[in-house]
């Protein structure tokens, strides 16, 4: 008889708090291929804004095109800074309960937040160095740096929520 391997309840945790982060990332990286080009979302933002305004001008729908896939790269690294916050903070402090202080140090919100600010950092380099080799692609500097403010951004409004006083339950005298 095979006996089946129950995982652990360390790596079942750890699998909750990163799973939304990896998820996060594949959809990067698929937004990040030739089919969601800026020439193909152009193409079909164009045929559905003629659905609705016939006499389009094309150079404007092109423009807006671009504002909305940088609102995409910010919305988007912004959720991703945040889902790597959430994975970070939550395995540092398993680390700190099953290794001990001396052995993780202290975990802070600080901490954290700069570990997922680089992670974004990193997944925005490798996205845009991703680009450079589709031909209907541009891998440019100037979106890592996009994605990082972005990122830095989401970390900053995180870090003012999750630091805000709580209200007394039941009201303070």
């Amino acid at each position: 008889m095979i006996e089946k391997s129950n995982p652990s309840p360390a790596s079942s945790s750890l699998l909750r708090a990163w799973w939304p982060a990896f998820v996060w990332v594949g959809l990067i990286a698929i937004e990040s291929s030739d089919l969601l080009s800026s020439d193909h979302t152009a193409g079909l933002l164009y045929r559905i804004v003629r659905v609705f305004y016939a006499d389009v001008n094309l150079y404007d729908v092109l423009i807006f095109n671009l504002y909305l896939r940088k609102t995409g790269h910010v919305i988007g690294y912004g959720i991703l800074s945040l889902l790597l916050l959430r994975g970070w903070r939550r395995t540092l402090a398993q680390a700190r309960v099953s290794f001990g202080r001396a052995t993780v140090g202290v975990v802070n919100l600080g901490r954290t937040a700069i570990l997922a600010w680089l992670g974004t950092v990193l997944v925005a380099s490798l996205d845009e160095w991703h680009q450079s080799y589709i031909p209907s692609r541009t891998g440019t500097w100037h979106d890592v740096v996009l994605d990082s403010t972005a990122g830095l951004v989401f970390l900053l409004c995180a870090y003012a929520w999750l630091r805000r006083p709580r209200a007394v339950e039941g009201g303070a005298r």
